[in-house]
């Protein structure tokens, strides 16, 4: 019996990587955004064909990896006709279209919901938010201290190892809901529950979140625009007044807990992992992990000497 060598001789793989075929090229459709003729691709929505442009429309509870709820309404432009102010975020662009984005109309709008979420919620670990309510001119004291009492102000829930929710700066935004459902997780671990003032994100028949579906995936984290949902380590170094941006360091590898080859943005501190992240355009990812990948950073500081300076 004759054994072919070729069978254990290493073959060379090939160094192209398979590319996924181009996307079908999809229709123009004319219109107008603040005078200026453009043209965008049907079906997309307004506030891709202003980005398209260059044009600065401000969003909170959108993320292009989740479904519009239409929840915070700080996108809104003007159609020409309309009665209402429509949401950039979910409304598709339409043939003849006439949109203005920083009219008047559009102005006093936004700088109202940010006078009302700020009057009402702490906003001081929400990202860029600060600089739009001054770009607005933003005045949330004219409010008064007394609605955020009466709403949303209670205390840090620390009932895990793992992340801390601080409900006092929930605007209700609804994208931890939208990770934890159909967009990402499927794990339904939460919803909106009550109505008004009542209105709050809660686990099934308000149990305590250890006892839930929740698979502390972190995927919740990741999008929350306000740091209302923010990882332990994060939280416990902010606590300390430790938490220092500028010294940290961002660098991307891939996960090796199992073979799906997650990337990983592994954030760095004073020469310690603070927190694990992953790049929202990544076609594996779209930004989610599991808990392994999220939290399963701290067996690589184990042992090591605390850094000494000097």
């Amino acid at each position: 019996m004759t054994i072919d060598p070729l069978l254990f001789t290493p073959q060379p793989r090939p160094t192209r990587v398979p590319e996924a075929p181009a996307r079908p090229a999809r229709d123009k459709v004319a219109l107008e955004i603040d005078g200026r003729a453009v043209e965008a691709e049907a079906g997309q929505t307004l506030l891709e064909a202003c980005r398209g442009e260059g044009i600065d429309v401000p969003t909170l509870c959108f993320l292009e990896t989740l479904t519009p709820v239409n929840a915070c309404r700080v996108c809104v432009v003007e159609v020409e006709g309309a009665r209402v102010l429509a949401p950039a975020c979910s409304r598709k662009v339409e043939a003849g279209m006439k949109i203005r984005t920083d009219s008047a109309r559009v102005r006093l709008a936004r700088k109202v919901v940010y006078e009302l979420l700020a009057s009402s919620v702490d906003l001081s670990t929400a990202p860029g938010l600060a600089d739009r309510l001054a770009q607005y001119g933003a005045r949330p004291e004219r409010f008064g201290d007394a609605a955020r009492a009466a709403t949303v102000e209670q205390p840090v829930k620390v009932d895990n190892d793992l992340y801390v929710r601080d409900y006092g700066k929930c605007v209700l935004c609804y994208k931890c809901v939208e990770a934890c459902g159909v967009d990402a997780q499927n794990t339904f671990a939460i919803a909106i529950a009550g109505r008004g003032f009542d209105a709050h994100v809660s686990t099934e028949r308000d149990v305590p979140l250890p006892t839930s579906a929740c698979v502390y995936c972190g995927n919740c984290i990741a999008v929350c625009p306000t740091g209302a949902l923010m990882a332990k380590p994060e939280f416990d170094l902010r606590e300390a007044g430790d938490w220092a941006p500028g010294r940290q360091t961002a660098v991307d590898t891939i996960c090796g807990y199992c073979g799906v080859g997650c990337t990983l943005t592994v954030h760095v501190q004073d020469d310690r992992i603070v927190k694990t992240t992953s790049p929202l355009e990544n076609e594996t990812t779209h930004g989610n992990l599991c808990v392994k990948g999220r939290f399963g950073f701290e067996f690589v500081q184990l042992g090591r000497p605390a850094r000494r300076d000097g």
